[in-house]
Order: structure tokens, then sequence, then C-alpha cells
């Protein structure tokens, strides 16, 4: 004999297969919750913390298309904002104004010459 050997021949009715209903819920909501206060159980919800105070944004059509990035402390970037919003102008300008007077200060004594 050639043939495979049926492993199901010997069953007469194949078995029927059902879902089981899903159990009642034993306890409820509250009755969890104040379980769980009573026995220090934490919480694994995400405390909510305090939103930061966000600047407006500021979108300008200038022309200029190159970014910079620099790291700063919290309080020398609100300083350059200050002076920003002060003098009425972008970020961009701010900084070219700075870069201007910082030239025609001179280079601070002690600073090496990068491009040499």
């Amino acid at each position: 004999m050639s043939g495979r050997v049926n492993p199901f021949d010997n069953l007469k009715d194949p078995p029927v297969f059902t879902t089981k209903p899903r159990p009642e819920k034993p306890v409820s909501e509250d009755a969890m919750e104040r379980l769980a206060e009573q026995n220090n159980f934490p919480s694994r919800q995400a405390t909510k913390s305090p939103k930061a105070e966000r600047r407006k944004p500021r979108i300008h059509r200038t022309g200029r298309n190159q970014q910079f990035n620099a790291k700063a402390t919290a309080e020398t970037i609100s300083r350059v904002y200050k002076q920003a919003d002060e003098m009425k102008v972008t970020l961009g300008e701010w900084m070219k104004r700075a870069v201007d007077a910082l030239d025609r200060a001179g280079a601070a004594p002690g600073v090496k010459d990068l491009d040499k």
C-alpha cells in the first residue's frame, strides 16, 4: 500500500468546538480601586507633569535659509529672546547684529583664530 494513512479514519463524528462564554466581572471597578488604595498599590496612570511655558511661534519670511543650532543655558536663551523682542527683530537679524558688534569691538584677548 503506497498511500498515506488517514489519522481520522477511526473517528465517526468530528468533534464540535465552540467558544466559551465570557465570565461575568466578579469584582467591580470601585471595589478594585478601594482595595488598591487600602493596600498602597500604586496606580499605573502617569502623573501629569506641569506644562512648560511655550513661547509664541516666530514665523518671518526673511530669505534666510540656513539653520544654526547651539546649546545654551535657559538663562542665555531667555536673554536672547528678550533682546530680540525689545529690538523687534528676528533671531537671525539679532544674531547678525551681535556678530557685527563683536567684529567692530575686535577679537577678544586670548581667543585663537580657528582659520590658521
